[in-house]
């Protein structure tokens, strides 16, 4: 899809991954809505930001997890630019062991109604101005789907957060059968970030060094993510992926794998070219 003089909606986008899709896509050439729930003091630099940039843009604060809010943040960016090309499903509310220790009923609940809730409600709200001109959908989730709370990342993600994004999975599959043909939705699935589960965050500020070189000795790159990784996969997702839908792009720096490197070839008990089809 060119992405010139497109529109897209940009979810969490005062600062970290959301900011970085949203300038990223500003770039392009598109026209961006940033929608925002929290972190007001970073609005003023955002808007400086994407003013640099020449593109069009508006910033909308947001609480999606008010009833009718995602139908009325739709109906903002489609009538600002006129139609809308992309959804960054950038929402979620974690909770990290080490922040907020033990579950409470209220800190189960805000994590399934942003990442789970607030993402179908923004899919149901936009897909028929998706469906107008066609269009792409990408949902932001993380490798808690798949490694839940264990080894290095025990302090890093729970139960709750883990068995949330794997929904997103279930999500991607029924949008991208919802959307076609004609609106692809594909999931962009993240490890450790700066800002998202990495340095930059409050919670990877309470790991110890232990802790913390754990986690980076687990990622067979051996670091974190960089926001410059994440939007450069977006712009991936929604220009060149014309072909993809229903899939999940894991952008981990290897860290599912895990940090066992593979050994050398053991030497065998045959020597070299031996025909051992008969024995």
């Amino acid at each position: 899809m060119d992405l010139n003089k497109k529109a897209a909606l940009v979810l969490g986008g005062a600062w970290g991954i959301g900011r970085a899709a949203a300038l990223a896509l500003a770039g392009q050439g598109m026209s961006v809505a940033v929608a925002w729930y929290d972190r007001q003091s970073a609005i003023p630099g955002l808007e400086r930001d994407l003013a640099a940039t020449g593109a069009d843009f508006c910033i909308i604060h947001a609480d999606l997890r008010e009833p009718g809010a995602a139908q009325t943040l739709a109906e903002q960016a489609a009538a600002k630019f006129g139609r809308l090309d992309l959804l960054v499903n950038n929402v979620e509310r974690g909770g990290w062991p080490v922040v907020h220790g033990p579950y409470t009923p209220a800190q189960w609940d805000l994590e399934m109604q942003s990442t789970l809730w607030a993402k179908r409600n923004m899919f149901e709200a936009c897909l028929p101005f998706l469906k107008r001109q066609g269009g792409a959908v990408i949902n932001i989730s993380s490798i808690a789907a798949r490694v839940g709370r264990s080894g290095p990342a025990a302090g890093v993600f729970n139960q709750g957060y883990a068995a949330a994004n794997a929904g997103v999975k279930a999500l991607t599959a029924d949008f991208a059968r919802r959307g076609a043909p004609g609106v692809r939705v594909n999931e962009l699935m993240l490890g450790f970030f700066e800002t998202r589960h990495g340095p930059g965050t409050r919670g990877w500020d309470l790991l110890d060094e232990n802790q913390q070189k754990a986690i980076l000795d687990h990622t067979l790159l051996g670091r974190t993510g960089t926001l410059d990784d994440v939007a450069r996969a977006i712009i991936f997702l929604a220009r060149d992926a014309d072909f993809m839908t229903g899939a999940t792009l894991t952008l981990d720096g290897g860290y599912i794998l895990g940090g066992d490197t593979a050994p050398p070839m053991p030497r065998g008990v045959e020597p070299p070219g031996a025909d051992t089809r008969f024995k």
